[in-house]
């Protein structure tokens, strides 16, 4: 009779295109995004810093993020075998626990280049990654919460990655307007990353995530988002008026005032109309950041 294998079963290298997949490259953008309104935002000319700058999108678009997914990814393989299965981990494409292997391969590599880049930049990644894997890992899971799971990846996304780009470029901690800047954009991309729960609202209801459209139901939720996203950019643009810069506030005021007439339409029917409004109202959304970025920088005297 022959023994049984008490061995786990060997799991193939996954496929080049397989990793990619699951590092998700479209989710890497909006926190570019971010970093270059931080660039911008610190008013320093590129001159010698190019490196940094290579080294700071490198950080925050495939490596911070692209862990993040990968964290992301392992953590909720069971819920993502009930919402996509087709994804590289419950499709078995990434066996074994390569999944778990490369969030880890990808954090540390992000925690090194963040150390060659800068003791700022250092400290910007380890909460980074700190958000990443509390956000997905268990024991403390922050996506299961309303509140503290979008504002985890809103904070991270937008605010540490922003800080990131102008901490590169000046070399040194940014200066107060920018932070506060930074942190009312982060706060208002909490209703985007609601709005982002509505594709997953029976996998979260049926594995117990506690988002916002699971326990509000998707009507009140965005209008919840709504309120999110417009109550901090109006105080930017009041702020924006406060410090002088004047074209940038009204310019931020109008991608306002087109942010409110999209919600309009998107609170007909949010679940049928987020897509749509991820391509007019969010961009109207990023949009302002960079126009405060602007000023916030002294570009062209705005």
């Amino acid at each position: 009779m022959a023994e049984t294998s008490t061995h786990p079963p060997i799991t193939r290298v996954p496929a080049a295109r397989d990793v990619l997949e699951l590092l998700k490259p479209i989710t890497w953008f909006p926190p570019m995004w971010a970093f270059l309104c931080g660039v911008v935002s610190s008013g320093v000319p590129l001159g010698d810093r190019w490196p940094f700058l290579i080294a700071g999108i490198l950080l925050t678009g495939p490596l911070v993020c692209g862990t993040s997914q990968a964290v992301n990814d392992w953590f909720d393989r069971h819920v993502d075998a009930i919402n996509q299965p087709e994804r590289p981990i419950p499709s078995g494409r990434i066996g074994g626990q390569w999944g778990l292997a490369i969030a880890v391969i990808g954090s540390v590599l992000s925690a090194l280049v963040a150390w060659v880049t800068g003791p700022w930049v250092f400290v910007a990644t380890l909460v980074g990654l700190a958000l990443a894997w509390a956000y997905s890992a268990p024991p403390l899971r922050l996506k299961i919460n309303a509140i503290l799971g979008p504002g985890a990846v809103a904070l991270s996304y937008e605010g540490l990655t922003w800080f990131t780009g102008a901490a590169v470029m000046a070399g040194t901690l940014p200066g107060a307007p920018v932070l506060v800047i930074l942190l009312l954009y982060s706060v208002g991309a909490h209703g985007i990353m609601t709005l982002n729960d509505f594709k997953a609202v029976e996998g979260d209801l049926a594995t117990g995530v506690r988002s916002l459209p699971a326990m509000l139901g998707i009507d009140r939720a965005a209008r919840v988002a709504c309120l999110t996203m417009l109550l901090p950019q109006l105080v930017v643009v009041a702020l924006l008026l406060r410090w002088d810069h004047l074209i940038v506030a009204g310019v931020v005021a109008l991608l306002v005032i087109g942010q409110l007439a999209a919600m309009v339409r998107l609170l007909r029917d949010p679940r049928a109309m987020t897509p749509w409004y991820a391509a007019t109202g969010v961009s109207m959304y990023v949009l302002g950041m960079l126009a405060s970025a602007f000023g916030l920088g002294g570009v062209w005297g705005l």
